[in-house]
């Protein structure tokens, strides 16, 4: 019976001593939501920007993801896991800890509704509650494989973030819209955006932003404007409904298919705009043809 006692005594002071000064957050929040990581991950970068004190420290992936908020008398780690569970639905794990209070909350946690407790539920129910908000400002239809034609075009090369990506086609649309009318260039499509880099740690891109001609001898010139052959591809297809600015979110949803069906793929998107966003209207009846390339055998 003594032995039995102390292994118990044992036991206990070991979980005690982990619980206190081993584990490595105080709170934990979990909760679903209807959407794939990688937009998850980007909701929570851009309401991070929102609070007063917050930076992100880092990030593994789009599932894993590291900030600091600071609130008047600490500085709160968030630590971020995502999970993937279904095609549509992802479990997200946040683990808090108080980096100048610690010990005090998991002492208290076990036996009161502690200050830390009910900012960091509240905190955490803030970013849900603007994270579905987001989710019902679109709409993404993953249609599967599909071609991307082959066509001639003008275009201008863009350097951005992904937030930035509709601002820097808006900036550069009087361009394209006003030189190729002017010298009637016949259009031959719809205006496209190829991305050409995708840095997914710093969330910037380059692109080119694309208006199908009929080729002619007689293109004009001007040091913004370049011509090319876009070449057929075959690659994954979604339709997204939305404002362009969170267009990428069908990126994610493409490579987040891709990598459930083992499909090798360039990660570097293409999408097709059916609505002009300066006509206006209800952003969920705007169309976009998004294509993620398949990587070739050779690549």
């Amino acid at each position: 019976m003594k032995k039995f006692i102390l292994v118990i005594t044992a036991l206990v002071l070991m979980a005690l001593v982990w619980y206190l000064f081993i584990k490595p957050y105080d709170y934990l929040v979990t909760f679903n939501v209807r959407t794939v990581p990688g937009t998850i991950n980007q909701s929570i970068k851009l309401w991070g920007t929102t609070l007063k004190d917050s930076r992100l420290l880092g990030q593994e992936g789009f599932t894993h993801l590291e900030q600091n908020i600071k609130f008047s008398d600490s500085t709160y780690l968030y630590q971020w896991d995502i999970i993937p569970l279904t095609d549509s639905t992802s479990k997200v794990k946040v683990y808090v800890k108080d980096l100048d209070h610690s010990l005090k909350n998991k002492i208290a946690i076990p036996f009161f509704k502690t200050d830390f407790e009910k900012r960091t539920i509240s905190t955490v129910k803030d970013f849900h509650e603007k994270l579905n908000e987001h989710i019902g400002n679109f709409k993404v239809k993953i249609i599967g494989k599909n071609e991307l034609r082959s066509t001639y075009c003008a275009y201008v090369t863009v350097k951005t973030s992904q937030f930035g990506k509709a601002q820097g086609m808006m900036n550069d649309f009087p361009l394209l819209n006003t030189i190729l009318a002017n010298n009637g260039i016949v259009l031959n499509g719809r205006p496209f955006l190829e991305v050409t880099e995708w840095d997914k740690k710093t969330d910037s891109i380059q692109f080119d932003f694309c208006y199908p001609i009929i080729k002619s001898d007689s293109l004009p010139v001007h040091p913004d404007l370049k011509y090319k052959q876009f070449n057929s591809k075959n690659a994954l297809m979604a339709i997204y409904n939305g404002n362009y600015i969170t267009s990428d979110r069908a990126w994610y949803a493409l490579l987040d298919y891709a990598r459930k069906n083992n499909i090798d793929v360039t990660e570097l998107p293409v999408e097709v705009f059916h609505n002009n966003p300066n006509m206006g209207g209800d952003a969920l009846q705007w169309k976009t043809e998004v294509f993620m390339p398949l990587k070739d055998a050779d690549d």
